[in-house]
């Protein structure tokens, strides 16, 4: 039986949720605001212990759960989390799983999706648990297991991007793995310390978007008891469980600036010092970061430290998005069909015409994660052999209609078209400096601001 947290201002639909929720063993509390549901996360009148999976519906009252994910992702709360829309935009999705959901399902619900949404999520909260005191030997286990179940592509651009990773992979070089969220990141990461002489040494990563400002510092280089409030025990920090092997920071321009300096120490001096310690402690780790956003420009913009980014930036590799690797993705929907069928029970051989024109036509936005979560529901819903249109998620189809609205007799969708290639190819050339773009567009920042949300720039 699992605790769960339902964030849900519709009465008819929590409690049908809670009662088929319930006669699958769940014990399940609603909340209908996200004011409630901070109360309750707090632990206040809260006897049967802490909730193990949040479900958010994303349009609340008093805000929107994108929002509140954020704020408890700052927080220190890591509880998995997965959002209920049906807002149409998988935009929003990708929001949401870049600040530290877990998953999306579109409403209607439909059951076997939300089961199977739910369990992985449980396991996801025992795999974060069990991280904190795992071994290096099982981090190593873990590690091997998903890289055996990445593939790499065939085309030109996979075949340069593998190149390099076999390049700087025998090297001790930082490496900053930048690319859209989605895209693979941890999997090259993966890939360069599997090919490394750190191979036998552990693989730690860490997700800097879920850590708090305040302990951000002590999951990096750990603490002693008593250093602040909450310091009830010593804890050794990620640096020093990864000693001998390797480091990744995932979306390292989320760290603060305090940490920042505490970090360009480390790998200069190859020392840390825990916090409330005066001992040094010695540690032998190779960095590697990923962002999506240009640490440069950042860095040049007073938010990332610029002695910092010099020294990750050893040597950089872009991974570049799914739109752009159309030669690979029957590879990718092959791998993803054969995984689910396996992980679901199903014998999906193949996907319709009909379904193929849809993948092809698709920007994904969300890029191989969007691709494995909308091929795992299609398995799942699918009882034929052949997947066919009625099982795609229905904010795909509304999103290729969109795409096909712009004819030439719509002169303001005409308009806005063009609008939006003039933004994006102002902010390529200003390397995504908004201020800049503003002032070559001869517009304010606000402006600028509102038409990157209306036209979903990302």
């Amino acid at each position: 039986m699992a605790h769960l947290l339902l964030v849900e201002d519709d009465s008819t639909f929590s409690k049908l949720l809670s009662n088929f929720l319930g006669k699958h063993g769940h014990q399940v509390k609603v909340c209908t605001n996200i004011k409630d549901a901070r109360e309750a996360l707090s632990g206040k009148n809260n006897s049967d212990g802490p909730y193990e999976v949040l479900m958010l519906d994303y349009r609340l009252p008093d805000g929107n759960s994108v929002d509140f994910l954020k704020i408890i992702r700052n927080e220190g709360i890591r509880i998995p989390a997965f959002i209920m829309t049906s807002f149409h935009d998988v935009r929003t999705a990708v929001t949401a799983m870049q600040i530290g959901a877990f998953d999306y399902i579109t409403k209607p619900v439909n059951p076997e999706e939300l089961l199977m949404v739910l369990r992985e999520a449980l396991n996801r909260g025992e795999e974060v648990s069990e991280i904190k005191v795992e071994q290096k030997t099982k981090v190593n286990a873990k590690m091997e297991k998903q890289a055996l179940e990445f593939i790499e592509g065939k085309s030109a651009i996979s075949k340069q991007l593998y190149e390099y990773v076999r390049l700087v992979s025998p090297t001790d070089m930082s490496v900053i793995i930048q690319g859209e969220s989605g895209t693979g990141k941890e999997h090259v990461a993966k890939s360069i310390h599997r090919l490394s002489k750190r191979s036998n040494g552990p693989f730690v990563a860490i997700d800097c978007g879920s850590l708090s400002k305040e302990l951000a510092a002590s999951e990096l280089f750990g603490h002693k008891k008593g250093a602040f409030t909450g310091a009830l025990q010593d804890k050794i920090g990620q640096f020093e469980a990864a000693d001998g092997g390797t480091l990744f920071l995932d979306e390292i321009g989320n760290l603060g600036y305090d940490v920042q300096i505490k970090l360009l120490r480390a790998l200069q001096e190859r020392i840390i010092v825990p916090i409330g310690s005066t001992q040094q402690v010695k540690v032998d780790v190779r960095l590697i970061a990923a962002t999506n956003e240009d640490l440069m420009t950042s860095a040049a913009n007073g938010d990332f430290r610029e002695d910092l980014y010099h020294r990750l930036n050893e040597f950089k590799i872009e991974v570049p998005p799914l739109r752009r690797r159309g030669e690979d993705i029957g590879i990718f929907i092959q791998h993803f069909v054969e995984k689910a069928n396996q992980e679901l029970g199903r014998n999906v051989r193949e996907l319709s015409k009909e379904v193929m024109d849809v993948f092809n036509k698709y920007d994904w936005p969300g890029n191989l994660r969007e691709l494995n979560n909308v091929i795992k529901r299609l398995v799942l819903l699918s009882k034929e052999e052949v997947a066919t249109l009625s099982a795609l998620p229905a904010e795909m189809i509304t999103a290729m209609e969109d795409q096909q609205k712009p004819s030439g007799s719509d002169l303001k969708a005409l308009q806005e078209t063009h609008e939006k290639e003039m933004i994006e190819k102002v902010l390529q050339e200003v390397r995504y400096n908004k201020s800049k773009a503003a002032k070559l567009l001869n517009i304010d920042r606000k402006t600028l601001y509102y038409k990157i949300e209306k036209y979903h720039i990302e």
